[in-house]
């Protein structure tokens, strides 16, 4: 069948439902694809990236062969979507998102000027709103979506920038510790600071921010004739989900009056529990916050925040205005595209509004607990078992260990021959990092379909690999946490 660029009701009907049947499918088909790509050989993969290079013909061509070769494309991937991916952390794609987004792709609106679509745009800015207050934002607070949160770190730092800076920028300095997220070193960087600006704050045994040595160097650095404005935590880092001091970095912010910006994007969204608000006590004195709800709220990729205390800030350091707008007044809700990069931008609220109105907040809330519940459950099993060395409680939902040996080199080599183990089975996806320059293994739980049977089934894939190489027996090993 051939279709036309304006299908009829019949054509739209049938192409829609061919997506959506082979869409549920998938979905459906989840618990037990294959976790990831290990084991494939790289000529296979080579071949079909070739093969997927290829240009449009001149004719049309068909659906079928096509949705075909789109569903290989999506065969060929670490399985993100899945209850096994505890590598990184997940964008966990809610079906839900996926009916909204067909829906905002097909009406097409254009919400970077609010004036534009009204409607659209209150809704998307419905969900900022409700962001702003699960993190305790004071009135006069607000944000945008963004694409992820890089981009929301980007305009973070482009905002404290403004404020602080405004094109003095030769001078000024950022402290972070080499625990943040990569992405506010590529921030800085986009926003015309040299790699001096940002200065590295050693972390306390637990890997969140020695605040007064943080204190110590932006004194340091005022004495030496250097402009400090920019002081980031992180609500969990990606490593392992560390918390920084947040509450003494707002009085230490406060004191020395730098702009507090927080990398929420992994861990922000657990300010919905109970847990949660303990433990990220102090985010609500933050200037800015990023959160990325393709991770926390589990909605598709592409869907991040920021969200800050005071939007005329924000606003001062996005608005270029155009003479071709000048017809075009925003209403009620801000212009988006006064609030970040983006002038021409999607409707990205519509994935997040319906799905929070569909299910309820308490449903991602449970969600999110029992998340955290399973992160305690691994960290238990790991610890309990005398040839792993679990690297602290989790404080949210990343659980680190390592392998003992009798050298640090020895752990280091079994902690790779356990990951490799582990993989190459492809029922579970799990990731490493460095921690205190040591090989360290991490289960990330956090996608919306991982549930206590996973979790268990992963625990249970990294103790027959440990006793593999371990021979069962626990080591002596280098005492010392991180």
């Amino acid at each position: 069948m051939r279709y036309p660029l304006e299908p009829d009701r019949t054509e739209m009907e049938q192409l829609s439902a061919e997506v959506v049947r082979r869409a549920i499918a998938f979905v459906e088909a989840l618990p037990e694809r294959p976790a990831s790509l290990a084991g494939v050989p790289p000529q296979e993969v080579e071949a079909l990236q070739r093969r997927l290079l290829a240009p449009p013909a001149e004719g049309p061509g068909e659906l079928d062969a096509l949705l075909r070769e789109i569903e290989e494309a999506a065969d060929a991937a670490v399985e993100s979507a899945g209850p096994s991916y505890l590598a990184y952390i997940p964008g966990g794609g809610l079906y839900a998102s996926a009916a909204a987004d067909l829906y905002a792709r097909a009406t097409n609106r254009y919400v970077g000027l609010s004036g534009v679509a009204p409607g659209m745009a209150a809704l998307e800015y419905s969900v900022v709103a409700w962001l702003a207050s699960v993190l305790g934002m004071p009135r006069g607070g607000g944000g945008t979506l963004l694409s992820g949160g890089s981009m929301a770190n980007f305009a973070a730092v482009v905002t404290a920038r403004e404020q602080l800076l405004g094109e003095e920028i030769g001078r000024g300095v950022a402290y972070a510790t080499e625990e943040t997220h990569q992405s506010v070193a590529k921030a800085l960087h986009l926003a015309g600071l040299p790699a001096r600006a940002l200065r590295r704050v050693p972390c306390a045994p637990d890997l969140a921010m020695d605040v007064s040595a943080a204190a110590q160097m932006i004194e340091e650095d005022r004495g030496a004739g250097r402009r400090p404005f920019l002081l980031v935590g992180s609500a969990g880092t990606t490593n392992t989900g560390a918390i920084d001091p947040l509450a003494q970095m707002a009085e230490l912010a406060h004191r020395e009056k730098l702009w507090l910006h927080v990398d929420g994007a992994y861990g922000g969204m657990f300010a919905l529990t109970a847990r949660g608000r303990e433990s990220l006590r102090g985010i609500e004195r933050a200037d800015s916050v990023t959160l990325d709800p393709h991770k926390g709220l589990f909605m598709p990729y592409g869907t991040g925040a920021l969200l800050v205390r005071d939007l005329q800030k924000l606003r001062a350091a996005h608005h270029v205005g155009g003479h071709y707008l000048q017809d075009l007044r925003p209403l009620t809700v801000p212009d988006f595209s006064d609030l970040g990069p983006e002038l021409t931008r999607e409707v990205r609220g519509l994935r997040v509004w319906l799905p929070l109105h569909l299910y309820g907040v308490a449903a991602f809330r449970d969600a999110l607990d029992e998340k955290l519940d399973l992160a305690q459950h691994a960290y238990e099993r790991l610890s309990a078992a005398p040839f792993v060395e679990a690297l602290g409680r989790p404080a949210l939902s990343i659980v680190a260990f390592r392998a003992r040996g009798r050298t640090p080199e020895e752990a280091d080599d079994r902690g790779r021959a356990v990951l490799a183990s582990v993989n190459e089975r492809r029922r579970v996806f799990l990731s490493s990092t460095v921690v205190g320059g040591r090989f360290t293994l991490r289960l990330a739980i956090l996608a919306h379909r991982t549930h206590l049977d996973r979790v268990d089934e992963a625990v249970d894939e990294v103790l027959d690999a440990m006793r593999a190489v371990t021979g069962g027996h626990a080591a002596s090993s280098d005492p010392q946490r991180f």
